[in-house]
Order: structure tokens, then C-alpha cells, then sequence
């Protein structure tokens, strides 16, 4: 029996070696549920496109299990096995919170792209913040740097700076009144 690495689940899987008339046996087999199992996903999945992918794992976990061509009830099987992959979707799905994310849609989410005067008020704006940055105390744009371009925590920072949180809290207070002034000016 040869094995093989898996990378995402990072353990030896066993490949099993089957004769060419027992993998033909199977692949006839596999072929004839196909459909149906294409048929059990689409009635339980709302995006019609993860279907051949649902399918696809189950023939996947069978594989894997081996000694696929030794089971008499291979139908039973792959539709106790595709009970799981939707049971196991469904736990991704829930941790990843899939049902709060938005389909990306270039007409509603691009927006315009900037026009000459746009871009050229955009750099004004980011060389005027450089300079009033420069002119922060070190500690106040260090803070500053770390948290808003970095960013750490404040716990984080204070670490790393030897002081306590408050006093990022004050120095990023300052900078921000900086450069909100400075910005304001420059107008």
C-alpha cells in the first residue's frame, strides 16, 4: 500500500492499489450514483455551482477509506458519506460566517475611478499629512505609525514602547488633532 501527503490536512492518507477489474467495477458503479448524488446535493445546496465540488469530495472520501471495491452496499455508503460532506460544509460555512458575506459586484461596490483633480488632491492631501507626521514629537509619530500603519494594538504598543496603555491612547490623540489641524489648514 503506498501512501501520500496531503497538504492542507497534513497526514498520511492511504492510496490503495486496486486491480484494473475491481477500479473498473468501481468506476462503473461510481458513474451510476453520479447523477443521483448530483441530484441529493442540488435539492440541499443553495449555489448550484458547489455541486460537482460536493460530489467530488464524497468520491474523494471513499477513495481514501479504500477497500471501496470490498463494499457491498456502495450506495448506502456514498449517500451516508455525502450526509457528512454536507454536515461538514455546513460547520465551515457556520464558522466562517458565509451567510454575512456579499458577492462582490463591480457595478455596485467599484465606484468611479478618480479623475486628474481627484488623484492630484489625494497626493496634496498624503504629502500634507508626511509633513505634519514629521512634525509630531518621535514617541507621538512612532504611536501614531504603529497603530494606524502597522496596525498593532494599543496593549501592543505600549508593550513594545515601555509605557502604559493610556499613554498611546494620549499620544494618538495628539497626532491625530495634528494632522486633522494641519489637513484643515492646508484646505
Amino acid at each position: 500500500m503506498q501512501a501520500r501527503r496531503l497538504g492542507r490536512d497534513r497526514e498520511t492518507l492511504p492510496i490503495t492499489a486496486l486491480d484494473p477489474e475491481t477500479d473498473h467495477v468501481l468506476a462503473g458503479r461510481a458513474v451510476s450514483l453520479r447523477n443521483a448524488l448530483a441530484r441529493y446535493f442540488q435539492r440541499r445546496v443553495q449555489d448550484a455551482s458547489e455541486v460537482d465540488d460536493l460530489v467530488q469530495e464524497v468520491f474523494l472520501r471513499i477513495v481514501r477509506r479504500g477497500d471501496a471495491g470490498e463494499l457491498e452496499k456502495l450506495e448506502g455508503y456514498v449517500f451516508r458519506t455525502a450526509a457528512s460532506v454536507l454536515a461538514d460544509r455546513a460547520r465551515r460555512r457556520k464558522v466562517r460566517q458565509a451567510d454575512r458575506h456579499v458577492p462582490f459586484e463591480p457595478e455596485f461596490h467599484a465606484g468611479e475611478a478618480p479623475g486628474p483633480e481627484r488623484t492630484l488632491i489625494g497626493l496634496e492631501t498624503l504629502e500634507t499629512i508626511g509633513v505634519a507626521l514629521l512634525e509630531l514629537p518621535e514617541r507621538t509619530r512612532r504611536v501614531f505609525i504603529l497603530r494606524r500603519i502597522e496596525g498593532l494594538s494599543a496593549p501592543e504598543i505600549a508593550r513594545r514602547l515601555g509605557v502604559s496603555p493610556s499613554a498611546v491612547d494620549k499620544h494618538m490623540l495628539k497626532a491625530v488633532r495634528h494632522i486633522l489641524a494641519r489637513t484643515r489648514d492646508d484646505r
